[in-house]
């Protein structure tokens, strides 16, 4: 395709998000005749259609999100240049687009918020959503950042920890198990588990553990919500393997308890991220740089007994890494 013009690109990634010529019109302050006309050209010089109509919506074809993919892939790049001109200018401002796995949420916002406070010249752009949804952000370029527990294998990546992130089984306060100590995992057959969706990091999590404990578990519904899966804990519609970072408060105030199985809590890492081929513009470089600095100050405070089993299954991998050190260092000498 020559001679695209980006007047035309950009109509018609807005023609792909509304829907139809009208809409799209009317955000540009355009004419209909004038993005109909635009849409005719782009297709001529494409030399076959972009847009299918579909119900009452007009969606792109093949060809289309090719055409769709390279807008963005435009856009992003003409972002780029002018955070990079404006921070060679010496101006302090620019954006950074950060995506933040919905487990986070719990206490990313009030990281972002400090950050605002010390650099309140900068725009963030904030996406949540499941891990999922989140790595395909990533792989699409559209995110500087990702906050996640998880980090994907298959992409080339930066990452850095910021702090510890343990996961937990909770049950309400009067589950059978709910004052029993050291139980085994095998117990955990019997229970009816409240589950987020494929996808998400916790259900990934939650079946590698089951799987490793060969426990097939049961399962009684599946939401895309820790609140929803909290609430329905909390009125006795089973258990259910969350992060701790998200019972936090209800673990504390004794509305969830944590059940006492042998190998909980799983601890694992929240990572700060980035794909490797993408260069961060200053505005990203100095939230990243916040976050490994800072960010395990906003985690939220963990009850006494999830903080010790946490630190008693950490302890021992610790001084084993330690130990391990120590004989390298004798082999050397």
């Amino acid at each position: 395709m020559r001679h695209v013009t980006l007047r035309q690109l950009r109509t018609f990634s807005e023609v792909i998000r509304c829907g139809n010529f009208a809409a799209a019109a009317q955000a540009l302050h355009l004419t209909p005749p004038a993005v109909t006309l635009q849409m005719r050209e782009l297709e001529e010089k494409a030399g076959m259609p972009l847009l299918e109509r579909s119900g009452s919506k007009l969606e792109p074809t093949e060809a289309g999100r090719e055409v769709a993919s390279t807008a963005q892939r435009i856009e992003l790049a003409i972002s780029e240049c002018v955070d990079a001109l404006a921070a060679l200018r010496g101006l302090k401002g620019g954006r950074v687009s950060i995506g933040v796995v919905s487990t986070a949420k719990y206490f990313a916002p009030h990281a972002l918020g400090a950050f605002s406070r010390a650099f309140p010249s900068l725009e963030i752009q904030l996406e949540v959503g499941n891990r999922s949804e989140i790595v395909s952000a990533l792989e699409e370029n559209t995110l500087d950042l990702a906050l996640t527990g998880r980090p994907p294998e298959h992409l080339e990546l930066e990452k850095a920890p910021i702090g510890e992130h343990p996961h937990v089984i909770v049950a309400q306060p009067e589950h059978a198990y709910a004052h029993r100590r050291r139980l085994p995992a095998s117990v955990l057959a019997e229970e009816t588990f409240l589950v987020r969706e494929p996808g998400s990091g916790t259900r990934i999590l939650m079946e590698r553990f089951l799987s490793e404990a060969r426990v097939e578990p049961r399962i009684g519904m599946e939401m895309s919500s820790n609140e929803t899966i909290k609430q329905a804990v909390m009125a006795g519609l089973g258990i259910a393997f969350l992060s701790a970072h998200t019972v936090a408060a209800e673990l504390a105030d004794g509305r969830l308890v944590m059940l006492d199985i042998v190998g909980l809590p799983v601890v694992r890492q929240w990572f700060i991220v980035r794909l490797a081929r993408r260069r961060l513009l200053p505005a990203a470089q100095a939230l990243r740089q916040f976050l490994i600095d800072e960010g395990a100050k906003f985690l939220p405070p963990m009850p006494q007994n999830v903080a010790a089993r946490a630190t008693a299954r950490t302890a021992p991998r610790a001084r084993g890494a330690a130990s391990g050190k120590r004989k390298v260092r004798r082999h050397a000498d």
